[in-house]
């Protein structure tokens, strides 16, 4: 890895919205779906994923099958994950709210949970179970009545979804699971087909058509975010355990040939020992190709002259993922201002919470933890306010309300309110 001055890094990303060919297909296919309905969904089953589409909806009976296709232990280890996510989710729960004014008036907030939900889980090589939990436990603590499942028709180019995400999918809840992908899968839940009623919003992520298509019919549905290349830094000080930052350093680049991973360090002796240890560690990965290039051109080591320096950098880069590795990790955890999910001490490594501690793994990429949060049960949730006006609250104050109209030009807005003084007489012009 490159060791580098941190005052002389800079890793700038463009957000990715695609050729000008990809978002014209996506355009079309959003458009097909919208005009022909299920009939678009199976014909670009048979021209992307090389399968015939008849029953687009999984059947339960589907679903109890793949319990004999998965291993007894990854059962029982999703299930207690779920059982984490789901408890950590719960605490995020807020309530509804009424506050009875002197006057007689009623000012208050409605919490309510959207009615339906739509989750997006890839196919193929980024078929993660894992994914599936921490999208659809967070919608069914919000109480998100009707959540439902895409995912392609094919895995990896064999027919049939992934036994791993439909058990996964029973096991968050979710029963109204479809077999289409892509675009076309993100249009269904947008406008709504013969087959899958249109939802509220989509989570959940995808490739670059995936992602075009999600950007593209946000408006006619909300949506999580348009997710980048997953991103990890490390603040560690001489403390910090080389082997140990260089393997987490590694769980991020694995993941594809534009993921980040950076390690912050005011020790010289810690950049060169993992240096030296991520260089080891690459040999025996079995994604080693993509983990080096992501190394390559992304990964960095940069050195500072104190952890307030480090600190400053991580709040510059804000990323999705970030360890601190320092002798005392609770006295900087006031300063950490822009992260996604922070990880405190050498036995928190980043894929304890990919998996199964409990907050959830959809993370800001890009940057965009500086004001962005992880998936979370509000994402889930409306709010309605609610206003009351007591007679004499609207006498008090009608006068400033007609005001503050008339100044911005809106006369009905402040007749709408002198009607009523009028009428009670208590007008004074």
């Amino acid at each position: 890895m490159r060791i580098v001055p941190a005052s002389e890094f800079s890793l700038k990303r463009e957000v990715e919205y695609g050729s000008a060919e990809q978002n014209e297909r996506v355009k079309q296919i959003i458009d097909e779906v919208r005009r022909d309905g299920d009939a678009a969904l199976r014909r670009f089953a048979q021209q992307f994923d090389r399968v015939s589409v008849d029953a687009l909806r999984v059947t339960r009976a589907e679903i109890e099958a793949a319990y004999a296709k998965v291993d007894e232990g990854f059962l029982a280890a999703l299930r207690e994950a779920a059982a984490n996510v789901r408890r950590f989710h719960e605490k995020q729960l807020r309530s509804s709210w009424m506050d009875l004014q002197a006057d007689g008036s009623i000012l208050g907030q409605v919490m309510r949970p959207l009615r339906r939900v739509g989750l997006y889980v890839p196919g193929g090589k980024a078929a993660y179970p894992s994914s599936v939990l921490m999208n659809a436990i967070p919608a069914q603590v919000a109480g998100v009545p009707e959540i439902v499942m895409v995912t392609p028709p094919a895995t990896a180019g064999v027919e049939g979804i992934d036994p791993h995400i439909l058990v996964a999918a029973d096991v968050a809840g979710v029963s109204e699971i479809y077999r289409v992908g892509g675009a076309q899968a993100v249009a269904a839940l947008a406008y709504g087909t013969e087959s899958i009623p249109a939802a509220d919003k989509i989570v959940g992520p995808g490739n670059i058509y995936v992602a075009l298509a999600k950007r593209y019919v946000f408006g006619a549905v909300d949506i999580d975010s348009i997710a980048g290349p997953s991103e990890i830094v490390v603040l560690a000080d001489e403390t910090a355990d080389a082997a140990y930052v260089a393997a987490d350093l590694l769980s991020q680049a694995e993941h594809d040939e534009m993921a980040s991973a950076i390690l912050i360090t005011p020790s010289p002796e810690l950049a060169e020992a993992v240096a030296r240890e991520v260089d080891r560690q690459l040999g025996a990965l079995p994604r080693r190709e993509i983990a080096e290039q992501s190394i390559r051109d992304y990964g960095a080591i940069l050195t500072v002259a104190s952890l307030d320096e480090g600190i400053d950098a991580v709040n510059r880069l804000a990323p999705e993922h970030l360890e601190v590795l320092v002798r005392e990790p609770f006295q900087y955890l006031s300063r950490i201002e822009n992260a996604g999910a922070i990880f405190l001490g050498p036995y928190s490594s980043e894929p304890v919470g990919d998996y199964f501690a409990g907050p959830n793994h959809v993370l800001p990429t890009n940057g965009t933890a500086r004001f962005s949060s992880p998936l979370n049960v509000d994402h889930f949730m409306k709010k309605s306010s609610v206003i009351y006006y007591s007679k004499e609250a609207l006498l008090r104050d009608g006068h400033k309300i007609m005001s503050l109209a008339r100044h911005e030009g809106l006369e009905a807005h402040a007749r709408a309110i002198e009607i009523r003084m009028e009428k009670e007489g208590n007008s004074n012009g």
